[in-house]
């Protein structure tokens, strides 16, 4: 009988982020199955409440039948434990993403559930990419059309009340 191997890639996602779904997309070549788990943060100022941020992720990923996407609170390894998962991926940009992620990655380590932490560089073209900046980005009016998909960008421009972004271009 064949391993399911399942990982867990969790985050805020608020919003999804073009640079997100490369990397789920780039887990799956990796693992049967990727929970994209919905951190639920009462310490974060979201744009999108947690439901809103679930439902775009699905809309998003709808035509990828190996992807789920859920939430929760508490700890992370367990939460992966709980749904079987033994690999958390972290996605890294830069330096200074790996220094503060290789401290959780060890704290969980630390604490059991052979839990393991798959860090991924993001693609080189997403590598600047980040959720706060295209909050800023769109709330200043910018197109956000090469950071976000369209679901994405239209969720944003209605929370913000924009109703035509000038182009970046």
């Amino acid at each position: 009988m064949p391993l399911n191997r399942i990982a867990v890639y969790p985050g805020s996602f608020d919003p999804v982020t073009y640079g997100h779904l490369d990397i789920i997309q780039r887990s799956l070549r990796i693992f049967d199955q990727v929970i994209v788990a919905v951190a639920r943060n009462s310490q974060k100022n979201s744009l999108f409440t947690i439901e809103e941020r679930v439902a775009l992720i699905r809309s998003v990923l709808q035509d990828e039948p190996r992807v789920s996407v859920d939430t929760f609170t508490g700890l992370l390894i367990d939460y992966v434990a709980a749904r079987k998962a033994h690999v958390v991926i972290r996605g890294l940009r830069a330096i200074s993403d790996f220094e503060y992620e290789f401290q959780i990655a060890q704290m969980n380590s630390s604490i059991g559930h052979n839990i393991e932490t798959l860090f991924m560089m993001t693609s080189v073209q997403y590598g600047y990419l980040s959720s706060s900046i295209v909050r800023e980005v769109c709330a200043l009016g910018a197109d956000v059309d090469s950071f976000v998909p369209p679901a994405v960008k239209t969720a944003m421009l209605a929370k913000y009340g924009i109703q035509s972004p000038r182009s970046t271009t």
